[in-house]
């Protein structure tokens, strides 16, 4: 992942545990999934929009 060992993750993930503490951190991957969600759908409407526009233009060859 990312070329991250499984020792650098776990710093990674006890410097957040600090900063954050532990009641925060599900609030925090909520918002990160909404996040990824929702960049996705937008890829999802780019491509839909880009193969729309393919057909248009084979309709008016």
């Amino acid at each position: 992942m990312f070329g991250l060992g499984f020792q650098e993750i776990l710093v990674i993930a006890l410097i957040i545990l600090l900063l954050f503490g532990g009641k925060k951190i599900p609030e925090l991957m909520k918002g990160l999934g909404k996040g990824v969600k929702s960049f996705k759908d937008g890829m999802n409407e780019v491509t839909d929009l880009k193969e729309e526009v393919k057909k248009d233009e084979k309709k008016d060859e």
